[in-house]
């Protein structure tokens, strides 16, 4: 089951609002030339859509200028990127009562950029953006309510910000919500309310959400088990580019859980998930190498992938890496080697590592 979901570094680009016409019909403008000069890679489009943005925010007060401007900066699209002028920009959008204004604002002091990382002036960034009915800012303060940044760790808190973002129809909140359901943190145990909101998320088109309806659906929690459903929301998951639905849609094919057993869709799937860099899907895709299940047999193809996969923090990885070092396969026999990937497999928390570091270590490798 997925974990809760930390912030979001991201600095999305506000849409043009409502207000006065002519400063509307300006802004759209150099919107659209940012987004034509950035398809012809054309610098100097960019700086005249960046120069109208800029009379516009200080000239006009306009906010959602100010934002895009702020954007801009943040990103270097057309300008230098410059994070002191970003936050200026999201600052007076901010004062201006631009919610994403104050949400990027809060970014910027949560990831330190430009400024020197400050969870608590986040939070209350955050806290504005959400008062001005932003989702992402809801979000954002209920991950440092559940985790404890820059306030006392507070589920019920986080439940009432992750549901106010889910209200306001921001994904991430809904797929939030339902791991406080899951886990019963916060609020009673309750795998049905939690699939609610994992199925909105996933109508929101939150790829975390549709991946965690695979899961009760293949668990059977909350749900009758049912791998058809299962495969159906993983389709989904994998399509957003999640990469644990894909790997868990090439399980069901690697296995014939519901569906007729195809190594070969298998392998698809696990490669689409490796090169989303997801350590399962990576740990895998090695192992249909190794045993040769569906494709030639290959230790060395295996080795690759496993080393991946252990990158990763993919305990299985980690192991079979041990494995191959172990007994020789693909690579040249070291046990010194072996128990060095053992010995991370376990300190990930696998407990056959565990057991094979403590008997290398035992025979003084």
């Amino acid at each position: 089951m997925k974990i809760f979901k930390i912030m979001l570094p991201v600095i999305a680009l506000l849409a043009v609002g409502t207000g006065c016409a002519n400063k509307n019909d300006v802004n759209n403008n150099a919107d659209n030339n940012i987004k034509v000069a950035e398809q012809r890679n054309n610098e100097e489009s960019l700086d005249n859509a960046n120069r109208v943005l800029y009379e516009n925010c200080t000239n006009l007060n306009d906010e959602v200028a100010c934002n895009s401007l702020g954007y801009s900066y943040g990103t270097g699209e057309g300008v230098k990127q410059d994070y002191s002028k970003a936050i200026f920009y999201f600052e007076k959008a901010c004062n201006l009562n631009n919610g994403e204004g104050c949400f990027n604002l809060g970014n910027s002091y949560y990831n330190g950029q430009g400024v020197k990382q400050d969870y608590p002036k986040a939070n209350t960034y955050f806290e504005k953006a959400c008062n001005l009915n932003y989702g992402g800012g809801c979000f954002n303060l209920g991950n440092s309510y559940y985790n404890g940044q820059g306030v006392k760790q507070d589920y019920p808190k986080a439940n009432t910000y992750c549901e106010k973002a889910c209200n306001l129809n921001y994904g991430d909140g809904c797929f939030n919500l339902g791991i406080l359901y899951t886990n019963g943190q916060g609020v009673k145990q309750d795998y049905s309310k939690a699939k609610s909101y994992y199925e909105k998320a996933c109508n929101l088109n939150n790829g975390d959400g549709c991946f965690n309806i695979g899961v009760l659906y293949g668990d059977g929690k909350g749900v009758k088990q049912d791998y058809s459903k299962a495969k159906t929301y993983y389709e989904k998951a994998c399509d957003l580019n999640d990469g644990l639905g894909c790997t868990f849609l090439g399980s069901l094919y690697e296995f014939g859980e519901g569906i007729q057993q195809d190594y070969s869709k298998a392998k698809t799937y696990y490669e689409k998930a490796c090169d989303m860099n997801d350590g399962l899907g990576c740990n895998f895709l090695g192992s249909l190498y190794k045993f040769g299940e569906g494709i030639q047999q290959d230790y060395s193809k295996a080795k690759t992938y496993y080393e991946k996969a252990c990158d990763l923090n993919a305990r299985g990885g980690c192991f079979f890496l041990g494995v191959l070092y172990h007994k020789g396969q693909g690579v040249r026999q070291n046990k010194t080697t072996a128990k060095e990937y053992y010995g991370k497999s376990c300190d990930l928390g696998d407990q056959e590592g565990c057991d094979n570091y403590r008997k290398l270590n035992e025979q003084g490798y």
